[in-house]
């Protein structure tokens, strides 16, 4: 069969459809121009946070499934969140708590930490990109003297560009002070010597080839020289913002926070900020067995730097173009572990919206009444990928490239509907 009669018997049935290829692919087109994505490693509960249900007992004989705290009342009538997140609770016009993420991948740590944020699993021959890569690739720094993304904690695979290349990858950092490596100058390296640096260096760079290897590292090098320097260092200086705010911001989490206010406001386009305090309660975020005793620490902290970075984005007129998500790999069980903890559970989860110009409702989705079964409003990771991508004006039903292969933007995601006016 020739190729113009199979493309004319292919578009048949669509046409017979009445339906455009354009009408296919349609997706809301939210306005936000950027996105602070905070990650929770370890393992949210839902139940004890922001999906509370009947409170449980984990020191009875027999245990009582259920929350371990109690719910309070938010700004949003009928939604609850628990005890630990007042401040949050206050602001929660602002927020949607996505109570019904799932996915069926296994409940082990570094595999889901990689589906959820490339929403696609581990693959032989493919290295996917993160969400942060992809938003990179599509939109740009907002300002092109700036990364187009950020990671505020340790870097690894599931966190990086994948097939995209080095060029969409992420400048990370782990502290909020001296900001990344190597970004500072030594002071007897001044702009002259840069300058014959870069001169030497151009006619070796000339020699490699396009589309290598050796080309992307290259691009990645003259980005980081670009960036080297006092003008992108001064994000950094954090005692430029008033006592106040940095005492409200809280704890050194809440610092990567207000960093992260300040790097998009140079024109940065994605952020992760790791919230990497499993010290407070000795395990973070996974709460199996005595972990879940001081887990109420992990949670006031995430009230104390949420809810001021909301204000504070308000406050600067940044909250509608800025979308702030709150990302887990999975959740965790109703029912308490031998020593009083909880286990791991991808059936149903949530994660969190807010800002970003976003028709927010408080929560979406229903769960049962153990928070362990989805009851209306299943999400799936790639449904939270595709939600974000269209908060930020790119449709998800776009395809990147590797290689010669079309390889869509999400696995199938659709975005949320109802947060879209």
């Amino acid at each position: 069969m020739k190729r113009r009669r199979f493309l004319q018997t292919a578009a048949a049935p669509l046409a017979a459809s009445g339906l455009r290829a354009s009408d296919i692919v349609a997706m809301p087109k939210g306005r936000a121009e950027h996105c602070i994505f905070i990650w929770l490693g370890g393992g949210m509960a839902h139940m004890d946070t922001f999906d509370p249900k009947v409170q449980g007992d984990p020191k009875g004989s027999p245990k009582k499934a259920g929350s371990a705290y109690p719910g309070i009342d938010t700004a949003v009538p009928g939604v609850q969140v628990c005890e630990h997140l007042p401040k949050t609770a206050r602001l929660m016009e602002h927020v949607t708590a996505v109570r019904t993420v799932n996915h069926n991948i296994i409940n082990e740590h570094a595999i889901a930490t990689n589906f959820v944020h490339t929403g696609r699993q581990i693959s032989g021959n493919t290295t996917y990109p993160s969400i942060g890569s992809i938003v990179a690739h599509q939109r740009g720094a907002v300002n092109p003297n700036v990364p187009a993304y950020m990671l505020i904690g340790y870097p690894s695979p599931s966190r990086g560009p994948g097939f995209l290349g080095a060029k969409h990858g992420n400048i990370y950092l782990t502290d909020t002070v001296s900001g990344p490596a190597g970004f500072t100058r030594p002071a007897d390296v001044t702009a002259p010597r840069v300058s014959a640096r870069a001169q030497l260096l151009a006619p070796l760079q000339e020699r490699v080839a396009r589309d290598s290897l050796m080309a992307d590292y290259e691009a990645a090098q003259r980005e980081a020289l670009r960036l080297a320097g006092p003008d992108f260092m001064r994000n950094f200086k954090l005692e430029q913002e008033a006592a106040d705010l940095r005492n409200a911001y809280g704890s050194e989490f809440g610092q990567r926070c207000l960093l992260a206010r300040r790097l998009i406001q140079d024109g940065v386009r994605f952020i992760e900020v790791s919230h990497n305090l499993g010290f407070v309660n000795g395990t973070g975020w996974d709460t199996h067995n005595d972990g879940q005793e001081k887990q109420h620490l992990l949670i006031k902290d995430l009230d104390d730097a949420l809810a001021t970075l909301i204000a504070d984005l308000k406050k600067h007129g940044l909250l509608d173009k800025t979308l702030i998500a709150v990302g887990t790999e999975f959740g965790r069980p109703p029912e308490f572990d031998g020593g009083g903890g909880r286990g791991h559970q991808c059936s149903t989860f949530s994660m969190i919206l807010a800002g970003g110009g976003l028709k927010h409702c408080g929560a979406y989705g229903v769960t049962d009444d153990v928070a362990k079964k989805i009851v209306e409003n299943p999400v799936s990771v790639p449904d939270f990928h595709a939600t974000v991508h269209a908060a930020l004006g790119i449709n998800p039903s776009l395809e990147l490239m590797d290689g010669t292969r079309p390889v869509p933007l999400t696995d199938g995601g659709k975005p949320i509907a109802a947060l879209f006016g």
